[in-house]
């Protein structure tokens, strides 16, 4: 626990402690008219009539966890340096190699499956998921997806009946309706605040599947990851993002995109996505006047690659889309996400105007290409997060784009992508772009084959490995196993 942080929880003690006295003093002479409701000012009873939310979140809050997190990497969050709008609240990132931070979530699955956000364990050598009741468990990532922001962790110990929460219809909110967070801010955990939906759908920048719920329920660094509440108890957001200067408005990702992308995180740890393999713009009523259309509402073809599932179903740049499957596409970000949220392979009906003529037609989706690199950032899962925590070293397969683009002879081995700071990795002299081809004079194919040997390693032992550099060159390095 940091200095400030140690003031800062001072200052607050104190605070309370100078005004309880004086509130004590205040409410005294009224203990002696205690059930005497006739002597109640009108306005008085009206708040005694209030309803309380302490029954919603003493139903929900157990459910809620604190997830502290110690990462590689400087920690800014996918999109939050080039975006000014807002700031990702993930608490206590450091601009160094080794990060410590907190964030928030909530149990879903009575065995210990927690949603929280990707940013919060993003690059995470060891994640601790604490309860409300106190209890501490180290947990794993069982999937994550950036470009959502979303990510499903898994208790590793063996666990069964902790409390749960539900996901609800984020569709069925209205803009005005109540509700409620709860979550890790500053480190002060399960607190609560209320405020109402104050937008829906709401691009901020962050990514191309942009469709947030604004509120003004008060969300802070350390938020990130936790659920948002509607009154019924259900979670129909997920605390992601606030706008930058602390003014208030906070954003989540919608339950119902959480629920369409659940089945993907636990089977396969990953999102594959469908894709179209165009360039769009949203139709404007200026536009739309200049294209002679009878509609005002939808998605322009700016753009028809070759060899996409577009071009085979002749679709031509100017075309605009109105409708997918026979569901209304308002704009360019709708279509994007109606698209990526079906499956590669489905057959799908396009309604389109072509010339302002209206027609349909078939398209068979692709697979949306890793643009982003998702893919090569998974690392070999759970060993290779092993073999971080143990040797300072991360690592992803040796790709022949990557082998022909730096120089190497090689076409196969284990890149190393990260090295922590004095780690047994840094001691050995080994460093980021170099690719380990042997450990113990046995061939290292992937990554995978690298994790397994540091695992393998008795404590204690040394690992002789045998490393390229681009241009060809060859150099032996000794890694001690801790």
């Amino acid at each position: 626990m940091n200095r400030s942080f140690i003031q800062f929880r001072r200052a607050l003690v104190t605070a309370l402690l100078l005004v309880v006295p004086s509130a004590a003093w205040a409410q005294a002479p009224a203990s002696t008219t205690q059930g005497q409701s006739g002597n109640l000012q009108p306005a008085t009873r009206e708040a005694q009539a209030l309803p309380s939310l302490a029954p919603l979140v003493d139903s929900v809050k157990t459910a809620v966890v604190n997830v502290d997190v110690q990462a590689r990497g400087g920690g800014g969050a996918r999109g939050s340096e080039e975006n000014p709008l807002f700031d990702r609240f993930f608490g206590g990132g450091r601009k160094e190699q080794l990060r410590q931070g907190a964030g928030s979530g909530f149990i879903i699955e009575p065995t210990g499956i927690v949603l929280t956000n990707n940013h919060v364990v993003e690059d995470a050598v060891s994640i601790t998921v604490r309860l409300d009741d106190g209890r501490s468990f180290p947990a794993t990532v069982v999937g994550r997806d950036p470009l959502t922001d979303v990510a499903l962790v898994k208790l590793k110990e063996k666990v069964e009946g902790l409390p749960t929460v539900k996901l609800g219809d984020s569709d069925a909110l209205r803009v005005g309706d109540w509700v409620v967070a709860i979550g890790n801010p500053f480190g002060l955990a399960s607190s609560v605040s209320l405020g109402i939906v104050s937008a829906r759908a709401r691009d901020i920048g962050a990514g191309p599947y942009d469709e947030f719920l604004q509120t003004d329920a008060a969300i802070n660094p350390g938020n990130s990851g936790g659920p948002l509440f509607n009154m019924k108890g259900e979670v129909v957001g997920i605390n992601t993002a606030i706008v930058g200067g602390g003014t208030g408005i906070g954003f989540a990702v919608p339950s119902n995109l959480v629920k369409a992308l659940l089945p993907q995180l636990e089977k396969e740890g990953s999102v594959t996505r469908a894709w179209l393999g165009v360039g769009i713009q949203d139709l404007t009523r200026e536009l739309a006047g200049a294209l002679k259309l009878p509609v005002t509402e939808g998605a322009i073809l700016t753009q028809v690659n070759a060899n996409t599932p577009a071009s085979k179903a002749g679709l031509k740049v100017d075309d605009v889309i109105t409708a997918i499957d026979g569901r209304p596409v308002a704009s360019s970000g709708q279509l994007t996400r109606t698209v990526a949220l079906k499956r590669p392979g489905t057959s799908s009906t396009l309604t389109v105007f072509r010339d302002g003529k209206k027609q349909d037609v078939k398209v068979t989706l692709g697979t949306r290409p890793d643009i982003e690199g998702v893919a090569s950032r998974k690392g070999s899962g759970e060993e290779e997060q092993e073999s971080s925590r143990r040797v300072g070293v991360s690592l992803q397969n040796l790709d022949a784009r990557t082998a022909q683009q730096a120089g190497f002879s090689e076409r196969q081995g284990a890149l190393i992508t990260d090295v922590v700071p004095g780690s047994p990795a840094d001691r050995a002299s080994l460093e980021p772009g170099m690719v380990v081809v042997e450990a113990n004079r046995k061939p290292v194919n992937n990554a995978d084959d690298l994790a397994k040997a540091i695992r393998a390693a008795p404590a204690g032992s040394t690992l002789l490995l045998r490393v390229a550099t681009p241009g060809g060159g060859r150099l032996l390095r000794a890694l001690r196993v801790p």
